[in-house]
């Protein structure tokens, strides 16, 4: 019995020292733990208040070093461009009386004054070649390009008013800088981007701002009246105001991009766009090369899409571009493509917009073969192989090789397709549509609009655009065109004078 209980207090000892040794263990190891604990944490606030700020410091100081690598790279190839123009002004009321009884009556000599206007440009050559906007260049009596503080004589290589882009080229005894091109299509929406120009004023000489790319492939915009046919804008933050036309977009590579051309208001809202380099560089290449931009030209009116439209063709979303008026003896014509085709798909490239497949016909050479693939008003798909032709001058184009003397008063027309009737309220109605005014033009001064109905030419009804021309064929200059139209529920008469030779501006 003894014996047994000897052992059993051996054995509980030698648990209690075992469990002792454990705690002992534990506290010491909690002890190194908590003072391990205490140290990291009188040194975690040093860590946290101080690691990621010098942190967040560093990754400024690289971009902002990265910005002005990209701004000692690229700026000298920024150029101001500055131009004259001399404006003749005629006294009011010779408008009124008319220019030869007013000057009968009146010794009133015309005034003429100095108009001056600034842009920016991109030198793209060592040779002197220079990209910038058509608007920069419009219409001057003279072109001076600053260059390093030196002003030289500039002249116009060529110009093209359907895309805002002009080339000048300047003659100087040294290679000038350049700016390597970037890849337009490549170019991401959120990436930095630096805006290079001459805002306001001269003294204002490369003005840097930056921003990012806010959207891209914005086309429709209402900018450089209805002669920005090809529109294809990067979209950016970056500062752009009057003067910075012409200039450089650049991204963080020192790449040209895009060359700035417009903005939304008289100045910076953080909305400006940019024309694509590649559609740009495509422009200056034929301008140096031909002095010209020869397009492709299928032939047809085209229209977006809306919900309602895509619903009619069958369609979950809407896509494409609707043919609304096929023009007599135009490559379409000629491969049997009709009004009120929907197309949908160009040379296997997926159509979204009219205003997309307007910069794809015109991208391809005259005499080039192409697939069309549309959706007939009867749900069917056909495909046609078209041989494009080259495009016409717009005045030809507006009027369907209608005579000059009609083509001047300044009107587009096209048919009255039933989906067309429908969307501005003429159903039941016969007559064209007028699509598009001239600014300035004897249209425009009398008050026509797009989407007034045209339902009367000289007292003759017109069907479609053939009645129409025919209508209006006989127009000489000076002679009087009555119009019946139509705008809303309302009708009513316009008579429009075709401008005589002496007018033409």
């Amino acid at each position: 019995m003894k014996r047994s209980q000897l052992l059993v207090g051996f054995l509980t000892l030698f648990v209690g020292v075992v469990i002792g040794l454990v705690v002992a263990s534990n506290l010491d190891w909690t002890a190194k733990s908590v003072a391990s604990s205490s140290e990291v944490a009188a040194e975690k606030p040093e860590l946290g208040d101080q690691a990621p700020v010098s942190k967040a410091i560093l990754n400024a100081q690289a971009t902002s070093q990265a910005f002005v690598e990209v701004v000692k790279k690229v700026s000298p190839a920024v150029v101001m461009i500055t131009s004259e123009k001399v404006v003749r002004f005629r006294h009011p009321m010779s408008d009124f009386f008319g220019d030869e009884f007013f000057r009968r009556f009146f010794d009133v000599p015309e005034r003429e004054f100095l108009q001056r206007g600034l842009g920016s440009g991109v030198i793209v050559s060592k040779d002197g070649y220079i990209l910038t906007n058509h608007h920069v260049v419009k219409d001057a009596d003279k072109i001076n390009v600053v260059y390093n503080k030196v002003e030289y004589p500039a002249k116009v290589v060529g110009s093209d008013p359907a895309t805002d882009v002009a080339v000048v080229k300047i003659d100087v005894d040294e290679d000038l800088p350049t700016i390597r091109f970037g890849n337009s299509d490549k170019v991401q929406v959120g990436e930095w981007v630096l805006a290079i120009g001459n805002p306001f004023a001269e003294m204002l000489e490369h003005t840097v701002t930056h921003g990012i790319v806010s959207a891209k492939g914005r086309r429709g915009l209402r900018i450089g009246g209805s002669q920005m046919r090809y529109q294809d804008f990067i979209q950016t933050d970056a500062a752009i105001n009057p003067g910075n036309s012409g200039g450089a977009l650049v991204n963080l590579r020192g790449e040209l991009i895009g060359i700035n051309t417009a903005i939304v208001g008289q100045a910076n809202v953080g909305i400006g766009f940019a024309i694509p380099i590649n559609m740009a560089k495509w422009v200056m290449e034929q301008l140096i090369e031909k002095g010209k931009v020869v397009r492709g030209w299928l032939g047809v009116w085209i229209q977006s899409v809306d919900d309602k439209l895509a619903k009619a063709y069958g369609l979950d979303e809407p896509m494409g571009a609707l043919v609304t008026q096929v023009q007599d003896g135009s490559p379409a014509d000629k491969a049997g493509i009709k009004d009120g085709d929907l197309i949908i798909k160009f040379n296997g490239e997926k159509i979204e917009d009219s205003q997309q497949l307007t910069n794809l016909v015109a991208s391809y050479p005259p005499g080039t073969e192409v697939e069309v693939e549309v959706i007939r008003e009867d749900g069917k798909h056909k495909t046609f192989k078209v041989k494009l032709g080259e495009r016409p001058d717009e005045e030809q184009i507006s009027q369907g090789g209608a005579a000059t003397g009609a083509a001047k008063l300044g009107l587009r027309v096209q048919n009255l397709t039933p989906q067309l009737a429908k969307q501005l309220g003429y159903e039941g109605e016969e007559g064209v549509v007028i699509s598009d005014v001239k600014p300035g033009s004897p249209a425009d001064r009398e008050g026509l609009q797009p989407g007034d109905l045209i339902k009367e030419v000289n007292r003759k009804p017109v069907k479609n655009v053939r009645d129409y021309r025919k209508a209006i064929s006989q127009a000489k200059p000076g002679d009087i065109v009555l119009f019946r139209v139509r705008r809303g529920e309302r009708n009513f008469f316009v008579a429009l004078q075709v401008p005589k030779e002496e007018e033409k501006k």
